[in-house]
């Protein structure tokens, strides 16, 4: 799946999370980042804040997120 950044040359990774529906809430954003459910360029990711630009890769179980 691609996601292409519109507003600016980042985004953070709990709001992608919520815009690309694998998370229902912030609060679960947070959760599943801080469970090291998530991982950016292949290793684990714990800053909810991360500011995520084009060419990385986010991945949650099965699904891939290619930020373009």
């Amino acid at each position: 799946m691609d996601f292409k950044l519109t507003d600016g040359d980042y985004i953070e990774l709990c709001k992608l999370l919520k815009i690309i529906n694998l998370a229902s809430s912030g609060a679960e954003a947070k959760i599943m980042i801080d469970e090291g459910m998530v991982k950016r360029n292949g290793a684990v990711e714990l800053r909810r804040r991360a500011k995520l630009r084009a060419g990385e890769v986010i991945e949650i179980d099965d699904t891939i997120i290619n930020i373009v």
